[in-house]
C-alpha cells in the first residue's frame, strides 16, 4: 500500500484552520496569531507535508525557476560556470534546474524542451555546438534564454563568452617571443565557435612569423591522449603546443610522456582554461585564465534583465581572460642537439644511413 501524500487542506483541517493561513504561515506572507501558527506548523510536522511548489507556482502564474543547460556536468570549467549560477540564483531567490546535454545535439533539444514542461522563468544555456536545439520552442514560448560561452547560430539572443581571439593571440605571441616557431593548436572540436575563434587569433598573430598547424584530439581524454600521441610520434614535432580547452591539455601531458618529448626544453606548453592542478604539476603550466565566475554572473544579469522586461536588441557581452606565465612556456634552448628538432634530425640522419 502506498499512503496519499498530505494536502495542504489535510493541514488546515488538523490545525483547525483555513488553507489561507497555512499558506500564511509557510509563506511567512502576512502576521499570523502565534498560537494559530504554532497549530499549522504541529499539523505540517505530524503530517510530513510538503508544500506543492509547482502547483502554486502555476496557480500564482509567476516562476521562481531558471533552467541551466550544460555540455557535460563532469567538465570543471562548465561546473565553475554553475556554480556561480547557482550563487546568484540563491541571492535573487531562484531555485535551478540543471540538465547536461552530453555533448549531443538532439539530447541537448530534448533536455531544453523538458526544461520548458517545468515553465522556467528563463534558460541559460552553454551551447554544444553551433547552434541550440529546441531553442525555436523556448522562443515560441516566450522564455528568455541567453547563451553562455558559445555563439549559437539562429534566433537572435544575448550571449556572455570571453574574447577568445584576443586571449589566443596573447599566448602566440608570448610563443613566438620565446623563441617558438611551430605551434600545434589541438582542440576537441574545431568547428566549435569559441575554438574557431581561438583559432582565428592564433593565426592572426602568428603571421608570418611561425607555422601554425590545427589538430582535433576529440572529446574524452583517451581520445586526446592517443591522436597526439600519433602527431607528435609522427614526423617533425612542433616547438610549442597550444591546447583548446581543459581535456586537450591532460591529453596533451600523456602523449608528451608517451613519446618521450620534454616541457619546455623541446616542447612549450599552453592550456587555454586554468585549473588548480596546473600549478601543481612539474613545470607548472602556462594557461589562459577565464573569468569563469564573472561569465556566469553577467549571463545570469542578461537573463534577470530580459525577465524583467527588458526588450532591447540582443546583447553580446565580450570578458577578457589574462594570461598566467609560468615555466612551461620559458624560451626555447636552441643549442644544438638538444631540442625535439634536434633530435629528430639525429634520428633521420640514423635511419637515412641504415
Amino acid at each position: 500500500m502506498t499512503s496519499k501524500i498530505p494536502s495542504i487542506r489535510t493541514v488546515a483541517s488538523l490545525a483547525g484552520v483555513s488553507t489561507a493561513t497555512v499558506s500564511n504561515v509557510l509563506n511567512a506572507r502576512r502576521s499570523v496569531a502565534p498560537e494559530l501558527a504554532e497549530r499549522v506548523r504541529a499539523a505540517v510536522a505530524e503530517l510530513g507535508y510538503i508544500a506543492d511548489v509547482g502547483a502554486s507556482r502555476l496557480r500564482s502564474r509567476k516562476s521562481a525557476v531558471a533552467g541551466v543547460v550544460v555540455p557535460d556536468l563532469a567538465n570543471p570549467f562548465f561546473g565553475e560556470i554553475v556554480a556561480a549560477l547557482e550563487k546568484a540564483a540563491r541571492r535573487g531567490g531562484y531555485d535551478l534546474l540543471i540538465v547536461s546535454s552530453g555533448d549531443d545535439p538532439v539530447q541537448e533539444a530534448a533536455r531544453l524542451r523538458t526544461l520548458l514542461t517545468w515553465r522556467p522563468a528563463g534558460l541559460i544555456v552553454i551551447p554544444c555546438g553551433n547552434e541550440i536545439g529546441g531553442l525555436e520552442a523556448a522562443v515560441a514560448a516566450r522564455v528568455p534564454v541567453v547563451a553562455a560561452d558559445r555563439f549559437p547560430s539562429g534566433p537572435a539572443i544575448d550571449v556572455v563568452a570571453v574574447d577568445n581571439r584576443a586571449a589566443a593571440g596573447d599566448v602566440t605571441r608570448h610563443l613566438i617571443g620565446g623563441g617558438r616557431r611551430h605551434i600545434l593548436a589541438a582542440a576537441a572540436s574545431l568547428g566549435i565557435g569559441n575554438v574557431a575563434e581561438r583559432c582565428e587569433g592564433i593565426r592572426a598573430a602568428a603571421g608570418s612569423d611561425a607555422e601554425v598547424e590545427l589538430i582535433e584530439v576529440g572529446h574524452t581524454l583517451a581520445e586526446s591522449r592517443a591522436r597526439l600521441t600519433e602527431r607528435l610520434a609522427r614526423g617533425l614535432p612542433p616547438d610549442a603546443l597550444f591546447t583548446l580547452n581543459n581535456v586537450a591539455t591532460l591529453g596533451a601531458l600523456g602523449a608528451l610522456a608517451a613519446t618521450g618529448l620534454r616541457v619546455p626544453q623541446d616542447v612549450a606548453l599552453v592550456g587555454f582554461d586554468d585549473e588548480e592542478w596546473m600549478r601543481a604539476v612539474s613545470p607548472p603550466l602556462t594557461a589562459v585564465r577565464q573569468p569563469v565566475e564573472a561569465l556566469g554572473l553577467e549571463a545570469w544579469g542578461r537573463l534577470m534583465a530580459r525577465i524583467g522586461g527588458d526588450t532591447s536588441p540582443p546583447h553580446e557581452v565580450r570578458l577578457a581572460c589574462t594570461l598566467e606565465i609560468r615555466d612551461s612556456s620559458a624560451p626555447a634552448q636552441r643549442s644544438a642537439d638538444s631540442t625535439a628538432l634536434g633530435r629528430w634530425a639525429q634520428q633521420t640522419r640514423k635511419e637515412t644511413h641504415r
